[in-house]
């Protein structure tokens, strides 16, 4: 992953880890897939505790996860991301106003620095 975005510049990690939340993210994308799964599922093929159709339809599951966990784990990071970045287009011009502490490119207004 990229350490700053190659479009606007942002960086992407905010503080050391950042990404962590991404796990609970991920997680309930991961339940609504196999929601989705199991409804779809449901609906075509049929499941019953008799017939072992739940133990097929597991093994569908886990295979859709696994073959989607790629797209999930960056759509997951997407919208955390989301979460704590606003970016508008109407101020994306304007000068990157992060600098460190007690430095500035120009003079404090008061005439005194920090």
């Amino acid at each position: 992953m990229h350490d700053h975005c190659p479009v606007c510049g942002q960086k992407f990690e905010l503080e050391t880890g950042f990404w962590f939340g991404t796990g609970y993210v991920s997680y309930v994308l991961s339940v609504a897939l196999s929601v989705f799964n199991l409804i779809w599922y449901w609906l075509i093929f049929g499941i019953s505790w008799r017939d072992n159709s739940i133990i097929y339809w597991l093994g569908v599951n886990g295979v859709i996860l696994t073959v989607a966990q790629p797209w999930l784990m960056r759509f997951s990071r997407t919208l955390y991301l989301y979460f704590f970045v606003y970016y508008d287009e109407d101020t994306a011009h304007l000068p990157d106003a992060d600098h460190k502490h007690g430095e500035h490119s120009r003079p404090h207004p008061a005439g005194h620095s920090h």
